[in-house]
């Protein structure tokens, strides 16, 4: 039976068993890729189900615990029909969750700020968005300070961005995104009725510069993403949160790489792994020596490079852990694979990179079309560099075939740059037709 909207789901508690809820949270994001779902899940939202806050998952939550526990109905996990809750069906399929049954009352910035990322595509995101300016305040009315409701808001926009990104790609959503962005700063300045709030905020805010951050790391504007990420890393020194201050050093070290400068990609990835050491998470501190990694083998120190890569090699051993974040659900074997490929192309090793990337984009699910599409455009431009023109064509072309529902400025000069190296083998009827169907692209 369903919980009283007024009563905790202890169905769903019975559940959850000897496990804590940040345990239990890391089983449901397991369960998510058995199936090839993308959830964001954290002990906070186990705590909002619990405590009946949650009524009615999601459709992708719903859809993972269905998984987890085959044989029960979403009735007998504790929650209420949907029809019952949002008073419609099936038009909201990657709507947040819905509001507390009895909350404080909400501001307008709040209901606002939720809907702008709540819908399923690029495009609806677009018209949602221009909706934020409520969040801004005006010179005459400043924003009244946040509550739970406007820090769930933020955290909720940091976790759609993610999932946009990961099925369209990031060109479509950086302009848009840097509108939320500004109203989180905005709620973050106005402060926040209690401290545990304001740790929220502050917790959010940051992430949302990362995930604002690395969208316009993706489509080539470097610099607006290296002041997204020193924006992130200041708001974790001033909230003292060493998890935020890791993932902020952690995409410096990957871009300082992008851009050619190694030495600086190594230092911000043993910043990184600094500030995430008392963390408990094994497989953060194997993607920071993995970051370092590549910054060495920028600096064609192969020695150090290797010491880096076994370092990230025992960590990621240790497996998952309660303590990972929530952002590092895309790091996986996949992902492993693919940033070892680029440390072997960079020291000059381009068929051993190209064993390292075709195992990147075997071991990736296809419902991450982004990185599916990233680890084959890295396969592609190895196999180019590794003499072998004919397969490089063929994975070119599987590259254009994702390009239709990706937009990655990234991608897109990956291909163009294995395009120039395959130049030379034109007459090659493979290469050729590549090279003839990217140009009319």
């Amino acid at each position: 039976m369903a919980a009283s909207p007024h009563s905790p789901n202890t169905a769903f508690r019975r559940l959850r068993g000897a496990h804590s809820p940040a345990e239990f949270a890391a089983l449901v994001r397991r369960a998510a890729r058995e199936i090839g779902e993308t959830v964001s899940c954290d002990a906070r939202y186990i705590g909002r189900v619990e405590s009946g806050e949650i009524r009615c998952p999601n459709y992708a939550y719903e859809r993972v615990f269905l998984h987890m526990f085959p044989g029960r109905t979403t009735a007998d996990l504790g929650f209420f029909p949907r029809e019952s809750v949002r008073g419609r069906s099936g038009r909201r399929a990657l709507a947040a969750p819905p509001a507390p049954s009895h909350p404080a009352p909400r501001s307008k910035e709040s209901d606002v700020l939720r809907r702008a990322f709540m819908a399923g595509g690029s495009a609806t995101v677009a018209a949602a968005t221009l909706g934020l300016t409520p969040l801004l305040g005006d010179s005459r009315r400043p924003p009244s300070r946040a509550g739970a409701a406007e820090a769930a808001a933020v955290e909720d926009a940091v976790r759609q961005i993610r999932l946009l990104d990961d099925r369209h790609g990031a060109d479509a959503l950086y302009r848009r995104a840097a509108e939320p962005l500004r109203a989180a700063y905005a709620l973050l300045d106005a402060g926040a009725t209690r401290q545990s709030t304001e740790d929220r905020l502050h917790a959010g805010a940051g992430e949302l510069a990362v995930s604002v951050g690395w969208l316009a790391h993706d489509s080539g504007r470097f610099e607006d993403a290296r002041s997204h990420y020193a924006e992130a890393l200041a708001t974790a020194r001033v909230a003292g949160n060493p998890a935020l201050e890791a993932h902020a050093f952690s995409n410096m070290a990957f871009l300082a790489r992008d851009c050619g400068r190694a030495r600086e990609s190594v230092r911000a990835a043993q910043a990184g792994f600094r500030a995430a050491r008392s963390l408990g998470s094994p497989r953060l501190l194997a993607l920071l020596s993995l970051r370092e990694a590549g910054g060495w083998a920028g600096l064609g120190d192969r020695k150090s490079c290797e010491e880096a890569l076994t370092r990230a090699h025992t960590e990621f051993a240790r497996g998952e852990a309660a303590a990972d974040p929530e952002w590092m659900t895309f790091f996986g074997e996949a992902e492993l694979e693919s940033l070892e490929s680029r440390c072997w192309a960079a020291l000059g090793e381009h068929a051993r990179a190209a064993r390292h990337a075709r195992r990147a984009a075997d071991l990736q699910d296809p419902h991450f079309a982004r990185n599916v599409a990233f680890y084959t455009a890295e396969l592609a431009g190895d196999l180019a560099n590794a003499g072998a023109p004919d397969e490089a064509a063929w994975a070119g072309g599987r590259v254009l075939d994702l390009l239709a529902a990706v937009q990655s400025t990234r991608i897109s000069s990956m291909l163009a740059t294995t395009a120039r190296a395959l130049l030379p083998h034109q007459r090659s009827p493979h290469v050729a037709a590549f090279l003839s169907r990217r140009a009319a692209l």
